[in-house]
Parts: C-alpha cells; structure tokens; sequence
C-alpha cells in the first residue's frame, strides 16, 4: 500500500512528459534548481550575525505569513482577470463588437503604461480605502492585457477553412466557438495566462504599500531599516514564487494543450 503514491506520481510526471514531449527529467530540473536556491539563502543567511530587527523581521512565521498573502494576491486577481479578459476577448472577436476593440484594448494598454505605484495610490485614493482588494483591483488591470489580447489573438489565428467545415456540418456559432475555436486557441490563451501570473507575482511585492501585505512587506522593511539580509530574501523568496508559479503554469499548459498542437 505504501508503494501507491509514488508508483502514481511517476505515472503523473510521465503522463504529461509524453503529451509534452519532453522527459521526466526536465520537468524536475527546475524544481531543484529553486529548491537549491532556497537552501543556500538559507545558509547564507544562518551564517549571518542577525540584530534584533533582523531576527524578528525574518522569523519563520513572518516570512510564511507573508508568502501566503502574495500567492493569495496572485491567484484573487489572476482569477478575477480571467473571469473578465477571456469572455471579453472572446466578445471583442464576434463581428458585431470588432469595430470597438481598438478602443477598448487601447484604454487597457495606457493603464499598464501608468507606473504601478501611482494605479495603487490612486484607487486607495479614489476608494478611501486601503488593502488586500484594492492591490487586487491594481493588479487586475495590469494583468487584464496580455490575457484580452492572447485571447483575441487565439481565437483569431483559427482557420476560416476550419469554420467553415464546422459550419457546413451543421454546427451552430456558439458550437463552432465551443469546440472548434476555443480548442485551437488554448496554447495561445494559456501562453496569455502564464504572462499574468508572472506580472502579478512581481507587481504584487508593491502592495505593501497600501497596507495588503505579502513579500513587499520583506523588502520595504530592509529598506526603511537600511537591512541588505532582509532586502535579500524578500527579493530572492519573490524571484523563486514568480519562477515556481511560471513552471506551475507551463506544467498545466502542457496537460491542456490538445494533442497534437
């Protein structure tokens, strides 16, 4: 019984390396490689003299505390972001709405030109309120692009020829969307998904700022008290979730992409 789980997460990493293409050993490269990258901030930091402030700053409890907040931060405003540009993307590639997607994907453009900073004030601002859900609205309009446009970009890259034969067997739109064109475009989507998470990831070491926590939280203290230990590991521990959360992602576009794409 206990050789059970093991025996199936070999089949697991298998399963996806063959729809893949690529070999079990890749797959645990980079797990290991962050892993490693874990361990020696940790002996570099055990091998430091900590003052008090940098003792209580980099407890294990704090850093926990913090890292759950930013994935919390992440993965709220990755879902609100796709509840929004995936049907809005797929609206703005409908005929009848095509004429308004410059406007509106222009707009979106000149908001993530804004500097991060000044999109957070200014919602604590237009709000009166500080927080987890106003770094969540911030970060939602970064991330809405890439996301609205890989949509828009997937959905559009499917061949007329292919409609046209869905059609001609007798499918109505929404079946050709449905499982013609929402298909075809899933690598581009989720190539479009995977670039907002790692945005959200980095933008969200900014939220501390208006008081929503996460790994922000680590370097704005090493910087406020002049500490290069504390700046060291909120940057590095942030470097590592953005690249965990990026193999995470690019391990799932390798389960969904169909086969054959």
């Amino acid at each position: 019984m206990t050789e059970a789980p093991p025996a199936q997460a070999r089949s697991s990493a298998s399963t996806v390396a063959e729809r893949s293409g690529r070999s079990v050993g890749s797959y645990l490269l980079m797990p290991l490689l962050l892993a490693a990258v874990v361990l020696a901030l940790y002996l570099y930091v055990s091998s430091q003299e900590l003052d008090s402030i940098e003792t209580r700053t980099l407890a294990l409890s704090r850093i926990l505390t913090a890292a759950r907040e930013h994935v919390l931060l992440t993965v709220a405003s990755t879902v609100i972001t796709l509840l929004i540009a995936i049907p809005l993307g797929l609206v703005l590639t409908r005929p009848f709405a095509r004429r308004s997607s410059p406007f509106i994907i222009g707009v979106l453009t000149v908001l993530q030109a804004v500097p991060t900073i000044a999109v957070l004030v200014l919602l604590a601002v237009v709000f009166l309120v500080l927080g987890f859900w106003i770094a969540v609205i911030g970060l939602v309009l970064y991330a809405i692009v890439p996301v609205l446009l890989n949509t828009m970009v997937g959905i559009e890259q499917v061949d007329e020829n292919i409609l046209e034969a869905g059609r001609g067997m007798g499918m109505s739109k929404s079946t050709v969307l449905r499982k013609i064109e929402l298909p075809l475009s899933i690598p581009v989507m989720l190539a479009g998904i995977r670039t907002a998470l790692v945005i959200n990831v980095g933008t969200a070491t900014l939220a501390t700022y208006i008081n929503a926590g996460g790994l922000g939280d680590l370097i704005a203290a090493g910087l406020a008290t002049n500490r290069f230990t504390i700046q060291l590991v909120g940057a590095v521990l942030t470097s590592v979730l953005a690249l965990l959360i990026d193999y995470l992602a690019g391990v799932v576009e390798d389960v969904l992409r169909p086969r054959g794409l």
